[in-house]
């Protein structure tokens, strides 16, 4: 497994890790998983990649509690889901968006759901506009907003209650290259301050090395893991790492692993 050069670590921390074990999932009697274990480490950023099909988004959704498991076990920092606080952003951002609220009220919403005061809900709205440095009217429904705002906002409903753990399942794909490049460099910021952890899944593997910490290679089906790739390349990362050698050999290296395990019959 190739690792690349050192860079100050980040914290991590065990309550936010996730211990994937013995994990299998069928579909029309098709297994689709089949004894899969992972473990992903706490306050770090982990990208899945793999083949069409392999079951990506499938995996994000299990851990996550959204898709029940056949068998195994997903425990985080030892613990039950209930036991901890995630987030989750949608691929189809335009669905998981309450159309009849304003974007503000979408962004409350996690939170005013449960019980938490009026002035509880304004005051971490503001810290969240504070911290992605909104520039748009929340005050607009989300028809009103254009494809990056609307994601965005999705985001931020999605750390309205400071989650643990961010699940994100293919955040950028229905993106245009602007709004992708400013929603990623906004989502590394709050990560950098916050030191959530943050499990996405990817279709673009250069994206996927760019903002990885860990880059899970998925096999095709039965989905197994083909290899781990850590970049402990310093943060923030910017468009010059690009050119770096380093993510020049493990872009390189992990496009040679999605080669293999797509051509494998």
């Amino acid at each position: 497994m190739p690792v690349s050069k050192a860079a100050p670590s980040m914290k991590k921390p065990q309550e936010a890790s996730i211990s994937i074990t013995g994990l299998a999932k069928r579909f029309e009697k098709s297994p689709l998983y089949q004894n899969f274990s992972l473990e992903i480490p706490g306050g770090q950023i982990t990208c899945i990649f793999g083949p069409n099909g392999c079951g990506k988004s499938t995996l994000l959704n299990m851990i996550a509690g959204l898709i029940p498991l056949d068998s195994g076990q997903v425990r985080f920092g030892g613990r039950a889901l209930k036991d901890i606080k995630i987030g989750y952003v949608f691929q189809n951002y335009r669905d998981a968006l309450f159309p009849w609220l304003r974007a503000i009220d979408n962004i409350k919403y996690p939170l005013s759901s449960t019980g938490v005061s009026s002035r509880q809900c304004r005051l971490r709205a503001e810290e969240l506009i504070h911290q992605f440095d909104v520039g748009f009217d929340l005050n607009r429904y989300p028809y009103e907003l254009s494809g990056g705002q609307q994601q965005l906002v999705s985001i931020m409903r999605s750390l309205a209650t400071k989650p643990k753990i961010l699940f994100l399942d293919e955040p950028f794909s229905a993106l245009d290259y602007e709004s992708t490049l400013s929603i990623r460099d906004k989502l590394q910021d709050v990560f950098i301050s916050t030191g959530v952890t943050i499990v996405m899944v990817s279709h673009d593997l250069e994206e996927a090395v760019y903002l990885a910490d860990n880059i899970v290679l998925l096999t095709k089906r039965p989905t197994q893991i083909a290899e781990v790739i850590t970049f402990n390349a310093g943060r923030p990362r910017t468009p010059n790492i690009l050119s770096d050698p380093e993510f020049v050999r493990l872009k390189a290296y992990s496009l040679d692993v999605f080669r293999r395990e797509a051509n494998r019959s």
